[in-house]
């Protein structure tokens, strides 16, 4: 692998993480809105990365998927730690919540874009702002796949009446290999990556 490549691979690592590390903080700051303080009690609300990196979702997983070139890139972090009944108001608590996460990226995508535009600083620095949009709407659009245990699933099933709720919950402990499934059958791709054109597009122009 050359060195433009190596560089280029550990710009997007750098987003990623910095970007994962955005998404968990405000899965965090949206539960201490919400009356919930127990993020905060960990020490989960902060932009140190070493509390917020999972081994195979910060580190393993993205650099094989760079690796073997899926033209996808996303990642999870340590979940933050949220008591749901804490929550002022428990569905709503819930939605947003859940919500705050991907809404950082979209807002992050946006962010990158505009320093996109500015254009300044050189080829370096477009770069980065372009690894910026692609990461973050891929992580937006990832984490709003409705399985559990992504956030997505946690807002379907604070929508969902109690009973089907529960029914749907039992999904979690075959979530992980439901999404493999999906993304080897290209279920996924299906879906999301028009949408990722759509939003890439929206921001970027093209």
């Amino acid at each position: 692998m050359s060195m433009p490549n190596l560089m280029e691979i550990g710009l997007i690592v750098v987003v990623l993480l910095f970007s994962i590390i955005i998404h968990e903080v405000a899965h965090g700051y949206a539960a201490l809105m919400n009356g919930d303080p127990t993020a905060r009690l960990a020490g989960r609300i902060t932009l140190n990365p070493l509390p917020h990196i999972d081994l195979v979702g910060t580190i393993i997983l993205p650099l094989l998927l760079l690796a073997t070139k899926t033209g996808m890139i996303f990642g999870w972090a340590k979940p933050v730690p949220v008591n749901p009944y804490n929550f002022r108001n428990l569905r709503w608590g819930e939605i947003t919540v859940s919500l705050a996460g991907p809404l950082s990226n979209l807002l992050l995508a946006a962010v990158f874009a505009f320093l996109y535009h500015l254009d300044l600083g050189g080829p370096g620095l477009k770069k980065l702002a372009y690894a910026g949009v692609v990461v973050n709407i891929f992580l937006a659009l990832f984490n709003l796949i409705p399985i559990p245990p992504l956030d997505g699933s946690h807002i379907v099933a604070a929508l969902l009446p109690y009973n089907l709720a529960r029914l749907y919950q039992y999904l979690e402990p075959f979530g992980f290999i439901l999404l493999i499934a999906l993304f080897y059958t290209g279920v996924v791709g299906f879906f999301l990556f028009p949408i990722y054109l759509w939003l890439r597009t929206l921001l970027l122009g093209f």
